[in-house]
Parts: structure tokens; C-alpha cells; sequence
């Protein structure tokens, strides 16, 4: 199975974002020549505003505008020195103002991102540990990587799961000095909070416990003097907890702030933090705002804007109560997230809202899972009560219509976010098309199934009966694997689609590199299904190739296509699964953009291989074809090894040769975490030998038959094509006979002799099989799924987001 390549997940997020531009719902420009922050104006028409972060609305306010301006014009507009140096004018009496709200020592910043960039590696020492919430900002996990460097392990926990963090205290208890847990007070997409109460009852369990909270989504709106929610929660600030707040948001100005209770490390952080002494200083005309707005907090006024807030939020809540509408977190937050499942409905639904007169965001991946986007709606004290309930209504009446243009319904979205719907029927498939869904091979008919699906891998009908046979009543869950055929047929029952899916259990790192999975295997030899996922997937982790046949010309094809999304997502919520994968697509596939409007998103798997030999009846003959780079390989590297070893094509092995094959393809498997699946059943390989289907090219020293160098797992279905599946090799003799590449040899060379046009080399190795003239084809795969937390966890430990 495929590895997501280094460069994908900036690839995936640009192509998703780019997905999100051109349906008009990202990266817009504001307009107009003044802003009120009450409304908004987008392409030429004013909208009511439910977008912005400032909840208090003090952006707007005179006194910080005021403060601001004269700031500029006794100061200028910036103060261009290092803070290491000398501070401006107006700083210290800022820094007095913020210390006075906080009750404790502080540390201001440009903002909140070089503000961690700048305090973790100076907080953590080399002999700490990180763990993370998979929810925590991506700012605080992006600083966080950087201590990767100084081998300070980086771990992730499930969002708000304290069963997990205590888990992860356990690992590290005795081995590390402090154990950090860095988690948002308000997490700035569903508007949830963290469990500040538990986790301080936990520290009192493990004193190596310390926090890391960012709480700029909490900040002014709520607590003692408007410091935010974590305090409000805290009372006052221990010394093992560090509460970053901002100055900019609903403090209505710029840059960010640090509360530290402990003297010494304060000090440690307050001498030198990396940006916090290299990077520019806040400009004077933030400092005075910040200024003007930190007295608005010290007084009695910043209680009656909580309040004001208040009543705003209680009415939307009072005004959402009463709709089906799938609010995702119920709570007193001003952010609220309606979700809409697939981005295409929330492209739909965000663009009627905007032309219904009201703004609002879009969440969408990575901020949240593909699969769970929505609309992000934040309420300010600058919404009035007739807006909020027009924003109300317009849902109301809109929310329907979007799932109806992107042929989705509301049972969908309520599974999408594992929420419980009102209504308590199953959803039917929308599709008129004929759908058959049959459970076994057996129920397909053999010549249908291999005229549209034959002539591949190894999974025509015959091979797929021999799939089922042996993924099947074996004692261990990994070897057991649901099989379900789908054929979508017009009204003269002509086939549109058609294909196989699979359910069975992945390592959640087969998408890692290879040193993030070996790292993984050490935790696996405690338990071996650690970070493991069922998984829906089109084919099987047997084989590959193009597991879909889809009629393109066909008047039907698109509502058959749509058909298929619809009956898979209905399947990975009745099977339980975590993800949902279709692979092995081309570059260029018709499928892409609706791949993507329905919450799927592109990785690019290895590349796959094949060679033909329709014009070519001998192995002197395929040679002399090959390029003369080519040639000069095969004379070089392939040729003198010949003479060493000698093979044989064994259709019937004997016990101890079927030994030899297992324990060379496992020490194959072993070796290769570039491509980490669970085993497959020791009886795959009797299976194998009992089969006349299935052959294998075994290789020898020359006059030892009873050593084995390697050995090639052969499927011929004597028609269309020879697939070598896997290979078996003995490591310690690798080089000394080039073994791989002689292989690769023999399987072209055993191909020709039995006639078969084609072979099918699949995937991985493609350097060395494109040397010995094979073709080479870029695969892609597309994976579905709700739950962010294995990519994420995967991105933080190889230090790549």
C-alpha cells in the first residue's frame, strides 16, 4: 500500500484550499471604504458580519482608535529596535497594565505564533516530553517541532481524552522531568473547551505534570478582569501551568501575552526566548491601543461587555434550538459550527448565505477533518438581536436546499460528525440505478466479472474466490477481511460500475515513513495492535492495479459515480470503519474534483510498473530493445550474477520449501516499514501451492539446491497477465547475488516463455524495474475520512505539517 510522500500534506492542504478559492468561499478580499465591524463588504454587497474573532467588538472602540492615532504621531509608526535593546516609550507602562490583569509576571510578544516559537524551547528542557491535544493550534505544534532537534520526544493525545494523557504520563513518569500538555482553552473551530478542572486534578495526581495553554479564543470575553477562560477556571495561576492570552482579537489590538507564575522560569523566558529577542517589537501605535484597552478590562465596564456578549449568544442559542440545524458543540462560546459533511455542501451553503446577506467562515481541512467541514459562525457585540435571527432563519431555510444541489441529506451529515439524528430510520441510497451489493464472489457472474475486471491483478473472479478462501475464519482479526461486490446497472441492466471493497485492519502509520513506523513496531511489541484502524477500502491490501470499472460514456456514469460515494459512505458507518480509501487512481483522473467536493482528499502512492511483451518472443530479443543505459545495467549489474545461482519454476513446493517461503517473505516484511501492513496468514502460502494458479520462481546458489535466495510469489490467470505479488529474500545474501534484480529478471524471462503478453509489477521498486524496461505509472489514492488525529499525530513526528 501506498506511503504519503514528504511533500503531500502541503501538497493536500493547497489543493483543498484551492478547491475552497474557486467556489468563492476563500481567500476573498474585503471592500468598501470604511469598516464598522457590524457588517461587512464582499464583491461590491454589504453583508452582516459573523466571521470575526474580535467578540467584544473593541476594535471599533474610540479610545483605542484615538490612542492609536496619537501614538503614530508622537512615535511614528513603527519603533525599529530590538526589545533586547530598548523597549518603546510606552512599553513599560503597557507591560504594568497587562502585569496588573494578570496578577503575575508576563511577557509580551509580536503575536501569539513567534510568542510560541519563542517560549517553548525556552520553557522545555532536553530531559521534558510534549504531549499534545490533536486540537491544540497548529502555531503551538509547529514550536513545539522544533525541540524535535534536541531529541525532546513530541506526543499526541485524542482530543480532550484524559485517558489517553494519563496513558502517556504512565510512559514517562519516571524517565522525564516534566511532562508538558499544551492544549487551547477555546479551540477556535467548534468552540469547545478544554477540561481545565480534570486536568489540574491530574497534576495533583502526577506532579511532573505541566500545561501549556493558548487561550486567545478565550480571551476578554470571559473571566476576572476579561483574562480569559483558562483563569476563570484556574482562580488564580499555578506554577506549573503557562497561559498564553492575546492582545489582538477581542482585546481589540496587537500581539500576544505570556502569564508565568514561576519566578525562575519567567526569568529563563523573559532573558532570551528566540524571537522574543530578535524579531520587531509590538509598533506604538499597538502599544497605546493595547494600552487603552487594558484599562477598559481593569475597569467595571469590561463586565457589562461580557455580559452584552452574553445575551447575544444566549439568543442565538435560544434562536438554534428549536431547527434541526447540526450544531456540532452546544456551549456559551461565541463561536458556533454548523456542519455540512462534504466541502461541497459547505461551498453551496456558505455562498447562499452570502447572497441571503450574512458572512461567514468556512472550516475546512486541515483546521478541521475533510470530512467534517462546516460553517464557522462567531457572534460579536456588534451583531443586533434581528440579525442573529435572520442569520437563523436563512440557515434554516438554506441548510436543506445546499444538501439537495449537492445531492447529500441531513442523515449523512449528523453521521459525518457522530451525531445522533431526529430521525430514527436508516437512510436509503438516492440513486434510480440498479445498486447490487453481493457478499461473495461467488454471487457474481463469472464471465460478466472478467469482462470488465479481468485481465489485471489478482483479481479477476478466480482470483478473488482464492482472496476470499484465505482472508477468511483465521484465528487473528487482521487476517479476516469483509469482501462486498458492487455493480450499478442501467435500466437494461447493462453494467456503469463496477468493483470490489474490502474491510480490514490497517496500521494507522502505513501512511508514515518508514522511521516514524519503525518507532511505532517498538510500542507493537508490547501491544501489537497499537495505532490500528479498519479500514474501507476500494481493492484489497493484496492487490493493485485499477480495482474500478466506470463506464465515463455512459448517460448514467455521473449519478452511478455519485451513487457509489453515497453507498460507501453509508458502509464505513455501518461497518464501523475509520477511513474510507480509494486508490490507485491516475494522474489525471475525471474523478478528482468530485473526489474532493465529497470530503476526499489526494496522496500520491508509489509509483506502479508494468512491461510489455506483445512485440517481443524472446529474452534476447526484450534485451536488445531495452535502452542502451538500460543494457549497460542489465551487462553490469544483472548478467555476471547469472552464472552464480540457478532457479527454478515450482508450481508444487514441499514442506520445507513452503517453510523457506515464509520465513524469506517475512524477513521481507520485517525489513520493509517503507510499506507497513500487518502479516498475511500462514495458510496463504499452502493456499498458494494448492492453487494452479499460483506459481513460484525460486532462486539457488548454483549446486545448492537446498538454499534459497529469493523467491517470487507468481499469479497467472494464463490469459492477459502475469503478476508477481511478492517476493521473498534472504538479506544476509542480498548483494552477494543480486538477488532482487535477478528476479525481476526471471519473472520477464518466465513470462515469455509461457506466452503472456503482459506483467504486472506493481508497486515499490520502480528505479529497478524501470531499469529492466518496465513502464511507469503515477498512482494516486483518495482517503475519506472524520478523524484528523493519525495524520496530525503523523505530521508532528516527522516534524512535517
Amino acid at each position: 500500500m501506498a506511503k504519503i510522500k514528504h511533500h503531500n500534506f502541503l501538497n493536500t492542504v493547497h489543493e483543498v484550499f484551492t478547491d475552497a478559492k474557486q467556489a468563492g468561499v476563500l481567500h476573498l478580499y474585503a471592500g468598501g471604504s470604511s469598516f464598522s465591524g457590524r457588517t461587512i463588504e464582499v464583491d461590491g454587497r454589504e453583508l452582516y458580519h459573523f466571521g470575526t474573532t474580535g467578540y467584544l467588538g473593541l476594535e471599533q472602540d474610540s479610545r483605542l482608535k484615538e490612542a492609536a492615532i496619537n501614538a503614530i504621531e508622537k512615535y511614528g509608526t513603527q519603533f525599529p529596535l530590538s526589545k533586547s535593546y530598548i523597549s518603546n516609550p510606552l512599553y513599560k507602562e503597557l507591560e504594568d497594565c497587562i502585569q496588573e490583569l494578570y496578577g503575575q509576571p508576563i511577557v509580551i510578544t509580536k503575536n501569539s505564533t513567534l510568542g510560541h516559537l519563542g517560549v517553548i524551547p525556552s520553557a522545555v528542557d532536553d530531559n521534558d516530553v510534549i504531549i499534545l491535544d490533536h486540537q491544540v493550534h497548529w502555531s503551538v505544534q509547529n514550536a513545539a517541532k522544533m525541540l524535535k532537534t534536541r531529541s525532546v520526544p513530541i506526543e499526541m493525545i485524542r482530543h480532550n481524552n484524559l485517558e489517553m494523557l494519563e496513558d502517556k504520563i504512565k510512559k514517562y513518569q519516571h524517565s522525564k522531568r516534566r511532562i508538558w500538555y499544551m492544549a487551547d482553552g477555546i479551540y477556535s473551530m467548534y468552540g469547545d473547551y478544554a477540561p481545565v478542572k480534570e486536568l489540574m486534578a491530574l497534576s495533583k495526581k502526577y506532579p511532573q505534570l505541566h500545561f501549556y495553554f493558548d487561550d486567545v479564543h478565550g480571551m476578554s470575553w470571559v473571566g476576572k478582569n476579561g483574562t480569559g477562560y483558562v483563569l476563570d477556571q484556574l482562580g488564580e495561576l499555578p506554577e506549573n501551568v503557562l497561559l498564553f492570552g492575546t492582545l489582538s482579537k477581542t482585546f481589540g489590538a496587537s500581539g500576544a501575552v505570556l502569564a508565568c507564575s514561576n519566578p525562575e522560569l519567567y526569568d529563563k523566558i523573559k532573558t532570551f526566548g528566540g524571537p522574543l529577542t530578535f524579531s520587531a517589537q509590538l509598533e506604538p501605535a499597538s502599544v497605546a491601543a493595547a494600552m487603552a484597552s487594558a484599562q477598559i478590562h481593569l475597569s467595571p465596564e469590561i463586565y457589562d461587555l461580557q455580559q452584552e456578549l452574553r445575551e447575544r449568544i444566549n439568543y442565538f442559542n435560544t434562536c438554534l434550538s428549536p431547527t434541526d440545524l447540526p450544531l456540532i458543540d452546544q456551549n456559551k462560546s461565541p463561536v458556533f459550527y454548523i456542519g455540512t459533511g462534504m466541502p461541497k455542501t459547505g461551498y453551496n451553503f456558505v455562498n447562499r448565505l452570502m447572497r441571503e446577506g450574512f458572512y461567514v467562515n468556512l472550516g475546512i481541512f486541515p483546521a478541521v477533518p475533510v470530512k467534517n467541514t462546516g460553517v464557522r459562525i462567531t457572534i460579536s457585540r456588534h451583531n443586533q438581536k434581528e440579525e442573529i435571527k435572520g442569520l437563523v432563519e436563512a440557515m434554516e431555510y438554506h441548510f436543506p436546499l445546499a444538501l439537495e444541489d449537492t445531492q447529500t441529506n441531513s442523515e449523512r451529515v449528523f453521521h459525518a460528525f457522530k451525531l445522533e439524528h431526529k430521525s430514527k430510520s436508516k437512510p436509503q441510497l438516492s440513486s434510480k440505478l440498479n445498486i447490487e451489493i453481493l457478499n461473495t464472489i461467488d454471487q457474481v457472474d463469472k464471465k460478466q466479472w472478467n469482462r470488465y475486471m479481468g485481465g489485471q491483478g489478482v483479481y479477476d473472479w478466480e482470483g478473488l474466490q482464492f482472496l476470499e478462501e484465505v482472508f477468511h475464519e483465521n484465528t487473528q482479526k487482521e487476517h479476516n477481511w469483509l469482501f462486498r461486490y458492487v455493480i450499478i446497472k442501467d435500466s437494461n441492466g447493462i453494467p456503469i460500475l463496477m468493483t470490489f471493497v474490502t474491510l480490514s485492519l490497517w496500521k494507522d502509520d502505513m501512511l508514515a515513513q518508514a522511521s516514524i513506523s519503525s518507532a511505532i513496531e517498538q510500542e507493537r511489541k508490547e501491544n501489537p495492535y497499537h495505532l490500528s484502524s479498519f479500514v474501507l477500502s476500494l481493492g484489497c491490501l493484496f492487490t493493485e492495479g485499477n480495482h474500478l470499472y466506470w463506464d465515463e460514456s455512459h448517460h448514467s456514469s455521473k449519478e452511478a459515480r455519485d451513487g457509489l460515494l453515497e453507498l460507501l459512505e453509508k458502509m464505513e458507518h455501518q461497518l464501523g470503519a475509520k477511513m474510507t480509501v480509494l486508490r490507485d487512481f491516475g494522474a489525471n483522473t475525471p474523478w478528482n474534483d468530485t473526489l474532493y467536493g465529497h470530503g476526499f482528499f489526494r496522496v500520491q502512492m508509489p509509483n506502479s510498473c508494468t512491461v510489455d511483451l506483445k512485440e517481443v518472443d524472446s529474452m534476447t530479443g526484450y534485451i536488445e530493445q531495452l535502452s542502451s543505459r538500460n543494457r549497460r545495467h542489465f551487462r553490469k549489474d544483472i548478467q555476471p550474477f547469472l552464472e552464480l545461482t540457478q532457479f527454478d519454476i515450482i508450481s508444487k513446493a514441499n514442506t520445507a520449501q513452503i517453510q523457506g517461503f515464509k520465513r524469506l517473505f517475512s524477513e521481507v516484511q520485517k525489513q520493509n516499514h517503507g510499506l507497513n501492513t500487518f502479516s498475511f496468514p500462514d495458510k496463504l502460502f499452502e493456499r498458494m501451492n494448492q492453487n494452479d494458479l499460483w506459481e513460484f520462481i525460486v532462486l539457488n546458489p548454483k549446486g545448492q539446491p537446498n538454499t534459497i535466495l529469493g523467491v517470487m510469489f507468481c499469479y497467472s490467470n494464463q490469459r492477459d497477465v502475469y503478476v508477481p505479488a511478492f517476493v521473498g529474500m534472504d538479506y544476509n545474501l542480498l548483494e552477494t547475488y543480486s538477488t532482487y534484480r535477478q528476479l525481476l529478471y526471471r519473472t520477464i524471462e518466465r513470462t515469455l516463455a509461457i506466452k503472456i503478453p503482459k506483467i504486472d509489477f506493481g508497486m515499490t521498486a520502480s528505479f529497478e524495474k524501470r531499469k529492466l524496461g518496465a513502464k511507469v505509472h503515477e498512482k494516486y489514492a483518495y482517503l475519506q475520512t472524520n478523524d484528523n488525529f493519525i495524520l496530525e499525530m503523523i505530521g508532528v513526528m516527522e516534524g512535517q505539517k
